[in-house]
């Protein structure tokens, strides 16, 4: 058998053991757990190191484990236009994979930066979509990271609205369209 049969197999068997998990209820929900667990234990060490105090919220939403670190002063942890926690939120994915052998989709929160930003990003799609219906011309906004694309996706999407991503990183743009 070659290595890539070999790899195809184990994908098929991964997938199917974790339909039946899911199937279950109790399968994708745990894996977001442990994905949660061990992101907290990473950024307690992190905190630790850096001599910052800060308490750490896990949860699930949707289809992915959120972990928020909240409290004393995080702005370092932020940086300028949340470049640090971008970084964070990778090098944490990275720790998750590392235990897991698995990709983790999880979410990092700092100071509650991203809740912010996802209220401004929301604003700012209902403001664009109420441009694009009084003027029927297709709108493009300034580029923006992959969180930011998606929330302004789903909120123009709510709307009744379509919207697409163009360009290339990291200057990809959401552009939004009437439907």
């Amino acid at each position: 058998m070659t290595e890539a049969t070999s790899d195809v197999d184990g994908a098929v068997d991964n997938a199917e053991e974790t339909q039946s998990d899911s199937e279950s209820g109790t399968g994708r929900m745990g894996d977001l757990e442990q994905e949660g667990d061990i992101a907290a234990d990473f950024l307690e060490e992190l905190l630790d190191i850096a001599d910052l105090d800060g308490d750490i919220d896990m949860d699930v939403e949707g289809d992915r484990a959120a972990v928020s670190v909240v409290g004393g002063d995080l702005d370092s942890l932020v940086g300028q236009d949340g470049e640090v926690l971008e970084a964070l939120q990778e090098l944490t994915r990275l720790a998750v994979y590392r235990e897991t052998g698995q990709r983790s989709r999880l979410m990092l929160d700092i100071a509650g930066h991203r809740a912010a930003r996802r209220e401004e990003l929301i604003a700012l799609a209902e403001r664009t979509v109420k441009e694009v219906q009084e003027s029927g011309e297709p709108v493009k906004l300034d580029p923006m990271n992959p969180f930011e694309r998606k929330v302004v996706h789903d909120a123009v999407a709510a709307a009744g609205l379509r919207s697409e991503s163009e360009g290339e990183e990291p200057n990809r743009q959401v552009v939004v369209h009437r439907s």
